[in-house]
């Protein structure tokens, strides 16, 4: 793999709907992302597509609420 390619699986995140969710997971509920966040998780949602880290202030493991669970994971 290439080093541009290595750096951008790094900086991707997917969003991988979840049933439940371990009690030491950091949770989030959607009213608490700010707006380009909540932005680029509704478009991940919507698309199904990855989102960067640029995009959202979103960390590995932590769950969204949203009207599932979702766990950010990286790509």
């Amino acid at each position: 793999m290439n080093m541009a390619a290595s750096t951008l699986r790094r900086r991707s995140l997917r969003l991988e709907r979840v049933d439940s969710v371990a009690t030491d997971a950091t949770v989030r509920h959607v009213d608490q992302l700010d707006s380009e966040t909540l932005g680029a998780v509704y478009r991940a949602v919507s698309d199904g597509r990855p989102v960067t880290t640029a995009e959202t202030d979103l960390e590995p493991g932590e769950v969204i609420v949203f009207t599932d669970y979702y766990r950010v994971e990286r790509v």
